[in-house]
């Protein structure tokens, strides 16, 4: 069982964003800046292009929608989205606010406290 698959039970608290019956959106607990969200399929598939294309097309769907909520609450030049996988064997979709090519290369980390993931989970939420 993955972590994420954990968070998805509520084994492991998390910043959730939006939820629906397929997709969880939360924040990742090791931002590389404030307002990065993961977006995951509940479904447990390891990875990306192992799922079917309906699948795949709704996870975007799902992408684009939190995206466009972080875009509307994270000042940013724009939204980075990149799909790595190699550190959870669970599809998951990194929606990054970006100001430079920095920001998207997991090089640095934001430190963040708990009422600030907790604050920015709730306005990423209410920009839906």
């Amino acid at each position: 069982m993955s972590v994420f698959t954990k968070i998805i039970t509520g084994e492991i608290p998390s910043y959730k964003v939006a939820e629906n019956d397929e997709f969880i959106a939360f924040l990742d607990i090791n931002p590389n800046v404030k307002g990065h969200t993961l977006c995951v399929p509940k479904k447990e598939i390891d990875k990306i292009f192992d799922m079917d294309k309906e699948l795949y097309t709704r996870l975007m769907h799902f992408s684009y929608d939190i995206a466009k909520a972080i875009e509307r609450t994270i000042p940013c030049k724009r939204v980075g989205m990149s799909v790595v996988g190699l550190e959870v064997p669970h599809v998951h979709v990194h929606l990054i606010p970006l100001q430079e090519m920095d920001d998207i290369r997991f090089q640095r980390k934001t430190t963040l406290t708990p009422e600030e993931f907790d604050e920015t989970a709730k306005q990423i939420a209410s920009n839906l």
